[in-house]
């Protein structure tokens, strides 16, 4: 696992939340991110805080699980989580924004999507809906291929068969893992075989295989996905200033899936992903930092921003 000073890694066997957070020791004006061990939650939380730390500020960041991400926001031990998907997180969180303990600051990815797919030749066959899957079930095996048992995902889609819905009574889903799922999308693609597989935007699947979403007129997956930032309420009202950048800190979902694929597909190390993107990409920055200033409110954010750049060089 990758490592550099300013994250700090537990990973997902913390049993409670004591076991990634120590209470009462976050500096002045530390930043204290969590993030589920995704690798576009991953590279988003790196970018973020670099941004800061070039501000003036301190961050951490610490991996877990979304459950313990919550009630480290709510108990204030954690600031800010920039990895909540609608809907299929949805539920969790509602009662804690009900309740005016936590905050939902921002949508930062435009265009997330969470639904079945089929490669390019399925869908230039004419696999446009899933309500074309049942005439083609024997090129399909009569399968889904999902990831991880209990996923959301997988579950959605037993749903659909146990209901027989669009004619789907007689397929069955071939619960995998995430790497296993991709395994089989890599072998099916040599434009004879038919899969269909549960997809998602940001991922590097998308830019490594032509991945094409099919439409659902019977909305068995609900709304559109969206990725939401999350922090603890006091926290913004005490550091304005952040939660400023906080809003403006949406990605495109060509970032993020370009993000993902250097991060986990190419393996290169976290702090340069992140580190070059922001290089390559002042517009964007500029457009991020705007209205924001220093840590000590001294200089506006683009000005501290390229002087700490140049003196890192």
């Amino acid at each position: 696992m990758i490592q550099h000073p300013h994250v700090l890694r537990t990973g997902l066997l913390a049993a409670t939340l004591g076991a990634i957070v120590m209470p009462g020791l976050a500096q002045a004006d530390e930043i204290r991110f969590a993030t589920p061990p995704w690798p576009g939650a991953t590279v988003k939380t790196e970018v973020a805080s670099q941004l800061l730390e070039r501000l003036g500020y301190e961050t951490s960041v610490k991996e877990a699980s979304t459950a313990i991400i919550l009630e480290g926001l709510v108990g204030g031990d954690i600031d800010v989580d920039q990895a909540l998907w609608r809907p299929s997180q949805g539920a969790m969180l509602d009662p804690r924004l009900e309740s005016g303990e936590l905050v939902e600051v921002a949508q930062n990815i435009q265009g997330a999507r969470f639904k079945l797919a089929v490669p390019g030749h399925v869908w230039d066959a004419g696999v446009h809906s899933m309500a074309d899957l049942a005439e083609h079930a024997e090129r399909f095996d009569h399968s889904f291929y999902g990831i991880e048992p209990g996923n959301v995902g997988n579950e959605i889609m037993q749903d659909a068969i146990e209901d027989d819905a669009y004619g789907l009574g007689d397929w069955r889903v071939v619960a995998s893992s995430v790497t296993g799922m991709l395994s089989q999308l890599e072998a099916n693609n040599d434009g004879e075989r038919w899969t269909a597989f549960l997809g998602w935007e940001p991922h590097w699947m998308n830019v490594v295989y032509d991945v094409h979403y099919l439409e659902d007129p019977e909305g068995l997956w609900g709304d559109a996905s969206t990725v939401s930032t999350i922090a603890n309420a006091d926290f913004l009202e005490r550091e304005p200033n952040v939660a400023t950048l906080l809003e403006q800190l949406v990605v495109p979902i060509e970032v993020q899936n370009a993000w993902v694929h250097a991060f986990s597909r190419e393996e290169r190390p976290l702090d340069a992903v992140a580190g070059d993107w922001l290089e390559a990409n002042p517009e964007r920055v500029g457009q991020w930092l705007e209205g924001v200033t220093s840590a000590d409110g001294a200089t506006p954010a683009l000005e501290a921003y390229m002087d700490a750049y140049l003196a890192d060089r």
